[in-house]
């Protein structure tokens, strides 16, 4: 969905909409958008600056870090962001940033991507780690096997080359 600033005449100009899980790419092979993205939220337009605040909610799967099993969940994020002009940011190779100016973003052409918005959003929120469960024991290194669901015991009937002459050893007395 793309905002027109020229054409909001009303600030706050409240907004909703919905994108299919198609139209977000996520770039992560590990989650997937299992429904519809919302979105709600508020657009405030000041002389020059734009502020954008609002909720997404997204149904997602999200693969287990040490087993790969698909977790649901229901994220729920609010944001918030700050445009600016073109003009009013300074392209000055030196220039001192505040921590402030660390979020505010250029937009181009007078419009806002929110598509975009919510997938930064959505990209920013998901956990660098996630757990089907708290005990998880994941995939055996040398089978593959989901160690929560069968125990194949690979590391059972491996031994250690440096240590297979003292395994001998304890057999001949």
């Amino acid at each position: 969905m793309i905002i027109e600033l020229f054409s909001v005449k009303n600030s706050p100009h409240e907004f909703e909409f919905s994108l299919a899980p198609e139209d977000i790419e996520l770039e992560n092979e590990d989650v997937r958008l299992t429904g519809d993205v919302g979105t709600k939220g508020r657009l405030t337009k000041g002389i020059a600056r734009t502020d954008v605040e609002g909720v997404i909610s997204a149904p997602v799967e999200i693969a287990c870090t040490r087993c790969l099993e698909p977790i649901a969940r229901d994220l729920e994020i609010s944001f918030r962001a700050s445009f600016i002009a073109p003009e009013d940011f300074s392209e000055e190779k030196e220039t001192e940033l505040k921590d402030a100016d660390l979020d505010v973003s250029v937009y181009e052409a007078d419009r806002i991507d929110m598509a975009e918005i919510v997938r930064e959003q959505i990209i920013l929120d998901l956990p660098e780690q996630i757990f089907c469960r708290e005990d998880c024991r994941g995939l055996c290194p040398k089978c593959g096997a989901n160690r929560n669901l069968i125990d194949c015991k690979c590391e059972e009937n491996e031994i250690d080359p440096r240590w297979a002459a003292l395994k001998d050893l304890k057999r001949d007395t």
